[in-house]
């Protein structure tokens, strides 16, 4: 697929893949490659936002997801402020939306949001004047994390035009295989989903993807592994029969991994259950694991989503690092 650069970022806000073009989702890509290289750098920091100020809003604890949109913020320059919602009003009673009006007197530029029911960053995002990005809303979406995802794939050398993609585990309850399936479809990705039918959402065909219920044809020549954890706290009910059971028959092993193509990669957005939805052995491969390399890049991706919320563009700055 060619992709055609689109250098201005006129998105208000980053609640989901949903809406992106593949022209902005590639140019985005590709500044998130120019900052992922800017982080490899002795001098890391840009003053893209400089004078800014982002506000990191969780509602649900997410040390990895925080902390990357964090360091992105103080990279570009801007003033960080992350918010602890166990020690704010909200826990006295205060709602979503008299929170979301607090902080927006205080003008922020960006805020970066989670919280554990689907739609809420939404609802929030209508009530503040600045930009909002979706940093992981119930079962819905994860934007950033789809993004980062695509651009580990395209840094292993991998087109995602035409790439075989098989996304195995808890589907039903994944905010990260829904942004995951909108961007890689978008992109010209052939996506597998495969998981127990408990753990799949109705219809989930109406996606574009292929549905497997045998991992072992699921994985037969997948360009890409990837996999999710059981989201025990979201599940209300039995929807496997036992941890153990539940590994023989979707756990990645290195025989079922043996099913893909030599050169597959191993993906997990984290954190990991060992034992559970991976083996250790497959999670540590140093040729074929990607685990850690995605925790890295989410840093150079997040930088990008700020640049281009706040700056309306998605050209690759010009500028010397500070």
């Amino acid at each position: 697929m060619n992709v055609t650069r689109t250098p201005a970022f006129r998105h208000r806000h980053l609640l989901d893949i949903d809406g992106l073009s593949a022209a902005e989702i590639g140019a985005l890509l590709d500044l998130a490659d120019f900052y992922v290289d800017l982080g490899r750098r002795a001098d890391k920091k840009i003053n893209r936002l400089r004078g800014r100020t982002l506000v990191n809003l969780f509602f649900e604890s997410s040390t990895r997801t925080r902390t990357s949109f964090e360091l992105a913020g103080k990279r570009l320059g801007a003033d960080v402020i992350n918010m602890s919602v166990e020690g704010s009003s909200i826990k006295k009673g205060e709602t979503l939306i008299d929170t979301a009006m607090t902080l927006n007197a205080m003008q922020p530029d960006v805020m970066v949001v989670r919280h554990s029911d689907s739609g809420a960053v939404e609802l929030l995002s209508q009530k503040v004047d600045g930009a909002v990005i979706n940093a992981g809303d119930g079962s819905h979406a994860h934007p950033t994390q789809a993004l980062l995802d695509a651009v580990t794939i395209r840094r292993r050398g991998k087109r995602l035009s035409g790439l075989v993609v098989a996304i195995c585990g808890d589907i039903l309850h994944s905010r990260v295989a829904r942004s995951n399936i909108m961007l890689l479809t978008t992109m010209g990705a052939v996506v597998r989903v495969v998981a127990p039918p408990t753990l799949l959402p109705t219809a989930v065909e109406r996606l574009g993807v292929e549905v497997h219920h045998d991992m072992r044809k699921g994985l037969k020549d997948v360009d890409i592994v990837m996999m999710l954890r059981l989201q025990l706290e979201r599940m209300h009910g039995a929807f496997v029969p036992s941890i153990r059971e539940y590994f023989h028959f979707y756990g990645l092993d290195r025989e079922k991994l043996s099913l893909a193509k030599e050169d597959a990669l191993i993906m997990h957005p984290g954190p990991m259950n060992r034992g559970v939805e991976i083996d250790s052995e497959v999670a540590d491969d140093i040729n074929r694991s990607v685990i850690r390399e995605q925790v890295e890049i989410g840093v150079g991706v997040r930088m990008a989503c700020l640049d281009a919320l706040v700056n309306h563009t998605l050209e690759i700055p010009v500028e010397k690092a500070a």
